[in-house]
């Protein structure tokens, strides 16, 4: 979304009409953050008018945990790896990704067709 700085001032108007609130300015990122914690942004933004945006330079948070896994699996996740020429452990972050996927897609309802 771009900021009203960034808009001609016809461009303003129009956006500044849609909008139902002011967009209040903050004095610091933190404050801003608490702010869209509890407000709804509907209220601020008309996400209609919003384009979808790729972030292709930002990389994901990554976690480091211990898993405990069977020996036996442990090994079987070392041969496919090898057979597909990844690590062992990529190729288990890509089989937990699309077993999240399906599940979360299960769980979803569905929307019943007219």
């Amino acid at each position: 979304m771009i900021s009203a700085r960034d808009m001609n001032r016809k461009e303003r108007e129009v956006y500044e009409t849609v909008m139902k609130k002011k967009m209040p300015r903050f004095a610091s990122e933190d404050s801003e953050r608490q702010f869209w914690a509890t407000a709804d942004s509907t209220q601020y933004v008309d996400w209609r008018r919003a384009n979808r945006q790729v972030f292709s330079n930002l990389t994901p948070s990554l976690k480091t945990i211990s898993l405990r896994l069977p020996e036996l699996l442990l090994e079987e996740l070392k041969l496919l790896a090898n057979k597909r020429d990844v690590p062992y452990q990529s190729l288990l972050k890509i089989f937990l990704a699309e077993r999240v996927e399906q599940e979360l897609k299960a769980s979803r309802p569905r929307r019943a067709q007219i």
